[in-house]
C-alpha cells in the first residue's frame, strides 16, 4: 500500500486497552478509532469504558466511529436498541419518523463514548439484485432516499454524533460486493447527478459533517475504470469539493477491502481525503509521517466537544424500545393477498406451521448472523398452536420434503425468506404444491416474491431484528400494515404498491 500523510481512523482486535493498542493510540498518525461489534464491543459498560481509555491512552481528543445503521448492519453492541434499517424507515415514509430514529442511535451511541456514525447509507437500490445492499437502502427513488437521508443527518447531529454520508458515488449499480472486488459504475454525469448524487447533495444540505467515499471505478469522473473512486483526485476535488459543494470531512471506506486492494499501488492515497479507514491487519501500515494541521478536523472536533454525553441508561431504555416498535408496526406491507388469508383468523385447535430459514450474514457489512430465529416464538404470542421449524440458509432436499410433509398436516402455512435463494423458492415452491394455505413473508428484501411468483399472499417484513418480527406477528393477526413498497417487486409491481385491507 502506497503511504499517505494524512489523519487515519484506525481499527484493531481486542475489547480491552492493552500496552500495544495504547502506544497506537497515543501516536499522532492515528485521529481515532473505528470499532466493530464482533472485534471491539461486549456491552454498554465495557464499550464506554474501551473508549474512554483510548482517549486516555491518546493524550487527547479521539474520533470514535461505529456502524450503526439499525436493519441488518448493528454495529454498537448488543445492549443499544435494535432498530429497524433503512428499507424499514423506506416503508414507512415518514422523514419525521426517520428524524426521531436517528435521534435515538445518536444519544446511545454518545452515551457509550462514539461521535461519528458511519451512516446514513444512502445509496439508492436501483438493482434489485445488489450483492451487497440488502436492507441498506431507503429505497429505489432518489427523492425518498434524498428525503430520509437528509433527516438522519439532522437527528443524529442533534445529539451530537457527526453523520457520515455513504458510500459516495453510490454503489446502487454495482453488481459485485466491493468488499471482494471493485465495482465499475458504467454511469454518465446526466445519470449521476439525477439519480445518485441526489440523496449525497441532499445530505450535504442538511449539514452532513462527514462524507464516505467508497472504492469503485467511476470513468465518466476519472476516466480511469481501474482508478478507484478512494483514490480519484477528480473525485474528491472538482467532484465532491466543487460540484457538490462539500466542505466537511472526507472518509474512505475501509482500506483492507477487496474493492481497494492493490489495484493501483502507484495512485496518491486519499487524494485529497482527510481521514483513511485502516482495517485491523493495518496497523503497520498508517502513514508515514504525522498529519499537517487540518482546519476541517478541528473544526469537527470543536463542535463535538459542543454536547455533553448522556448516562448509560438510555441505551436501550424503554422509550426507544417503544419508538423501535413503532418503526416496525408503520413498515410492515402486505403487497398480496389474492385468497384472502390475511388476517389470520385460526379455529379452535388449528395448526400453523412457522418456517424460517436460519440466519446468516450475506455481506461483511452484516450481523444477521447474531439474531435469533424467532418467527414461530411471535406466532406462538397470538396462537400456541404453532409448529417452529428453523431450515437451512440453503434448504437441503430432505429440509424441503420434511416441510412439504410437515404442512400437510397443518391447517396454515407461514414461510419466511431471506434474499430467496434458488433452495429457499424451491421450498416455498414444494409447501403451496402441498395445497395447504401459505402466507410467504420476505423477511428481508422486498424482490423475493419474484423468485416464487405462485405466492398468494406476500407481505414484507424488511428485517429479522425482534421489534420487526413481533410487528409481523401482530399484523397477520389483524394489526394494521400501513408500509409500501419502498422498491418494485422485478416484474410485478411497482414502488408505492400495497394493499389496504381496511
Amino acid at each position: 500500500m502506497p503511504s499517505f500523510e494524512g489523519n487515519a481512523l484506525v481499527s484493531f482486535q481486542g475489547k480491552t486497552v492493552d500496552a500495544g493498542i495504547a502506544r497506537l493510540f497515543a501516536d499522532p498518525r492515528a485521529a481515532g478509532a473505528m470499532l466493530y461489534g464482533p472485534l471491539n464491543v461486549e456491552g454498554s459498560e465495557q464499550t464506554r469504558r474501551l473508549i474512554d481509555d483510548l482517549v486516555e491512552a491518546a493524550g487527547r481528543p479521539l474520533l470514535a466511529a461505529v456502524d450503526q445503521e439499525g436493519g441488518q448492519l448493528i454495529g454498537a453492541g448488543p445492549d443499544t436498541t435494535h432498530f429497524a434499517g433503512n428499507m424499514a424507515l423506506g416503508a414507512a415514509d415518514s422523514p419525521e419518523l426517520t428524524e426521531r430514529v436517528a435521534a435515538a442511535i445518536g444519544r446511545e451511541l454518545r452515551a457509550l463514548g462514539f461521535n461519528i456514525n458511519l451512516a446514513p447509507v444512502v445509496d439508492v437500490a436501483t438493482r434489485p439484485y445488489n450483492p451487497s445492499m440488502g436492507i441498506r437502502s431507503f429505497g429505489e427513488d432518489p427523492d425518498l432516499v434524498a428525503r430520509h437521508g437528509a433527516a438522519f443527518v439532522r437527528g443524529l447531529q442533534g445529539e451530537g454524533v457527526a453523520a457520515s454520508l455513504k458510500h459516495f458515488p453510490g454503489k446502487g449499480e454495482a453488481s459485485v460486493d466491493p468488499h471482494h472486488e471493485m465495482p465499475v459504475l458504467d454511469l454518465d454525469m446526466e445519470r449521476l447527478d439525477r439519480v445518485e448524487f441526489a440523496p449525497f447533495r441532499a445530505g450535504i444540505e442538511a449539514g452532513a459533517r462527514l462524507l464516505m467515499v467508497g472504492h469503485y471505478g467511476l470513468p465518466a469522473v476519472t476516466g480511469d475504470r481501474s482508478l478507484p473512486t478512494s483514490v480519484s483526485a477528480e473525485v474528491m476535488g472538482p467532484l465532491i469539493r466543487d460540484r457538490l459543494g462539500f466542505q466537511g470531512l472526507i472518509v474512505t471506506d475501509a482500506l483492507d477491502m477487496g474493492g481497494f486492494g492493490d489495484q493501483r499501488p502507484d495512485a496518491p492515497l486519499g487524494a485529497g481525503a482527510d481521514l483513511l479507514l485502516y482495517g485491523p491487519a493495518q496497523a503497520g501500515a498508517l502513514p508515514v509521517t504525522p498529519p499537517a494541521e487540518s482546519p476541517r478536523l478541528a473544526d469537527l472536533m470543536e463542535w463535538l466537544g459542543g454536547f455533553a454525553d448522556p448516562d448509560l441508561s438510555v441505551v436501550g431504555c424503554a422509550e426507544h424500545a417503544a419508538l423501535a416498535r413503532d418503526l416496525a408496526e408503520r413498515s410492515i406491507t402486505l403487497v398480496r393477498d389474492d385468497p384472502g388469508l390475511l388476517p389470520i383468523r385460526p379455529g379452535a385447535g388449528a395448526r400453523i406451521l412457522a418456517v424460517m430459514p436460519q440466519p446468516k450474514d450475506l455481506t461483511p457489512a452484516d450481523t444477521s448472523s447474531s439474531v435469533r430465529p424467532a418467527l414461530a416464538e411471535a406466532i406462538r404470542r397470538h396462537h400456541p398452536e404453532t409448529t417452529e421449524m428453523v431450515v437451512s440458509f440453503d434448504p437441503g432436499e430432505d429440509e424441503i420434503a420434511h416441510a412439504a410433509d410437515l404442512a400437510r398436516g397443518h391447517d396454515l402455512v407461514l414461510i419466511g425468506t431471506l434474499d430467496a435463494t434458488a433452495a429457499q423458492a424451491r421450498l416455498v415452491q414444494t409447501v403451496i404444491a402441498t395445497g395447504t394455505p401459505t402466507v410467504a413473508i420476505a423477511m428481508r428484501t422486498p424482490y423475493d416474491l419474484a423468485s416464487y411468483p405462485e405466492a398468494t399472499t406476500y407481505v414484507c417484513s424488511y428485517g429479522i431484528l425482534p421489534p420487526s418480527v413481533e410487528a409481523l406477528a401482530a399484523a397477520l393477526f389483524g394489526s394494521p400494515m400501513p408500509g409500501r413498497l419502498p422498491v418494485a417487486v422485478p416484474g410485478l409491481y411497482p414502488v408505492g404498491h400495497s394493499v389496504d385491507r381496511s
